[in-house]
């Protein structure tokens, strides 16, 4: 298995749209796998099939690239554009720095304080609440937290965010976002090739460019530069893939309104072998578990029964939106069932302990086509599912694949990207990020 990681600079604003039911059409804050599948799609196409063979035969790279059942996976492209804590200057300032580090999602379960939000040191910090909410309830007890720094309300706060594996670095986690403006544009009657009166809309786009520092004397902008991985499963194909991506690097419009000089962007691709640390993180997420059950315990003694005892946790959590169907209806929870089926296992016991999600609706244009894509009920990036298990070897090498695979429909554009045992999960109330 081949990982192609991909780094995206905006040469220009980038209107990458997405409609919702009725009139309103929205900016997103990435770029959608399926933008970037569709744009690599037709500059092959266009390209005449350089370095790739048998592009209208079956059985050809396209086909393996594009329409097989293990076709590549295009992830979803994420902002590398961090707030990074300027850890020289004694105020402890924020800038706007493109990191190398991964962008991840924040669980559903983190929270922040409400009148003061975001990490360490500018905010009142971000920490997750999935483990103390599972032993609080098993010890029948209502867990209601408050923020560690003020004491005052939390509140849900998600997004985009990496942790800098700088170990001399204070403050680890920044947060990530993009920056969007409006573009006004006036209607052409097409006969006259003049302006059209009464014709007049906005296209919310994508910046292309930031700020580095706002507080300087001397502004600098730099590009704004996005982050995303191709999964393929061929190690030759992959590299002909890269190769072609590095080859026409500057051919590439991504979003709508190519015509009119949006969406230009340089794209440069690095094979690497894909990797991953489940192993690592399930043990951490189980030591921190097991040694706030033991505070629990502690503090409550011990309750009714131990869930803890003889059993394995893991948490599946989404890293992008999913399209979830149970016996052909949209669901919002993955159930053992379905864990089994996503895992493509028949006897390994597992048990969901909790879910937390929600949902949106999601559509799109589909430039091959020509045509609106369906309204696609979506759960939202961001997920939480907790299973446990008592054969825990048994399913170290589903997840691995379930990771790469992701879960649900559509997996091929971008949908349902998962990771197993978040990191964020073990920063808890006691120590803030």
């Amino acid at each position: 298995m081949k990982q192609i990681k991909l780094e995206i600079t905006a040469k220009s604003p980038l209107a990458i749209a997405h409609k919702k039911p009725g009139s309103v059409s929205e900016a997103l804050d990435h770029i959608p796998g399926s933008v970037i599948r569709g744009a690599i799609a037709a500059q092959i196409l266009q390209q005449s099939g350089q370095q790739f063979t048998n592009l209208s035969e079956k059985g050809g790279d396209f086909q393996a690239l594009f329409l097989e059942d293990n076709a590549a996976i295009f992830q979803n492209a994420y902002p590398a554009v961090a707030k990074v804590v300027d850890e020289s200057n004694y105020r402890k300032e924020t800038i706007n720095q493109i990191v190398d580090d991964a962008v991840m999602i924040l669980p559903a379960t983190a929270v922040s304080s409400k009148t003061d939000s975001g990490f360490l040191p500018k905010g009142n910090g971000v920490f997750d609440t999935l483990i103390d909410q599972y032993c609080a309830e098993a010890f029948k007890f209502p867990y209601e937290p408050n923020c560690p720094t003020d004491l005052g309300r939390v509140e849900p706060f998600g997004g985009f965010y990496s942790k800098s594996s700088d170990k001399k670095l204070e403050y680890k986690y920044r947060s990530h976002s993009v920056n969007t403006r409006f573009l006004t544009r006036v209607g052409i009657n097409r006969r006259r090739a003049t302006s059209q009166e009464e014709i007049l809309y906005s296209i919310e786009v994508l910046n292309e460019s930031f700020l580095e520092n706002p507080k300087a004397k001397v502004k600098h902008w730099e590009d704004y530069v996005y982050r995303s991985s191709i999964l393929v499963e061929d190690e030759e194909l992959a590299k002909k893939l890269a190769d072609f991506i590095n080859r026409y690097s500057d051919k590439f419009r991504l979003g709508g309104a190519t015509s009119r000089g949006l969406g230009k962007v340089t794209i440069k691709a690095d094979v690497n072998d894909y990797s991953t640390e489940i192993d690592a993180r399930l043990n951490d997420f189980n030591h921190k578990l097991k040694e706030r059950w033991s505070l629990y315990e502690a503090v409550f003694g011990s309750p009714q029964e131990n869930l803890l005892n003889g059993r394995t946790f893991f948490t599946l959590d989404l890293q992008s939106d999913a399209i979830l169907l149970d016996n052909w209806r949209h669901t919002t929870v993955i159930t053992e069932t379905m864990l089994k089926k996503f895992a493509i296992v028949t006897d390994i016991p597992v048990k969901l302990e909790v879910a937390y999600s929600s949902y949106d609706n999601r559509s799109g244009w589909n430039s091959a086509w020509g045509l609106m894509k369906d309204m696609e009920l979506v759960i939202n990036r961001g997920a939480v599912y907790l299973f446990s298990t008592n054969q825990p070897e048994l399913w170290l090498d589903k997840l691995k694949k379930l990771e790469f695979w992701g879960v649900g429909d559509r997996t091929f554009e971008g949908f349902g990207q998962v990771q197993i045992c978040n990191e964020f999960h073990n920063v808890l109330r006691g120590n803030p990020a």
